[in-house]
């Protein structure tokens, strides 16, 4: 963390700016709460930024992730991390009927919420996410809002730990 509190201010962002998919505004945020003292506190404050910003930001960060097998993943422009997260999942080696049932579960849940489905698929198979993909098709807007925001929070401290070698 001694490493992380010293670097210079575009170093800091540069260095984090990958852990809320697209989204640098996390870690120019937290820019100005140094110094931290662990992970756990650096991702409490990162997420806290997140919670307090408005419906709008938070839309646009849940938007910013990319589907899960989808589209982005097909064409090869997903992120490094999404890429060795999706991988780790084994979405990689999907068959062709669990790469279409995950492309028509992606359009289900884009057309009923108007945003991606969010899942932090670290521990989890093919089978699992399209379970939990399944499921989670039966809430509500506002449920799948705040989910999916817990989701991004895991998926962010799970890069954290990764990065700063947790």
């Amino acid at each position: 963390m001694d490493q992380l509190n010293a670097l210079p201010a575009g170093a800091f962002i540069s260095t984090l700016s990958g852990v809320f998919e697209h989204s640098p505004w996390v870690a120019e945020a937290a820019l100005w709460k140094r110094p931290f003292t662990s992970i756990d506190q650096l991702h409490d404050v990162m997420t806290t930024i997140v919670d307090q910003a408005d419906n709008t930001r938070q839309l646009a960060l849940i938007n910013a992730h990319p589907e899960l097998a989808g589209k982005a993943a097909v064409r090869g422009e997903l992120t490094d991390e999404s890429t060795r997260e999706q991988s780790g999942a084994g979405l990689n080696l999907c068959t062709q009927e669990e790469f279409d049932r995950l492309q028509a579960l992606n359009a289900a849940y884009r057309e009923k919420f108007g945003f991606p489905f969010i899942l932090a698929v670290r521990g989890f198979d093919r089978h699992g996410i399209i379970a939990n993909f399944e499921a989670r098709l039966h809430h509500g807007r506002d449920i799948e809002l705040s989910e999916s925001l817990q989701q991004i929070y895991r998926i962010a401290r799970f890069r954290l730990d990764d990065l700063l070698g947790r």
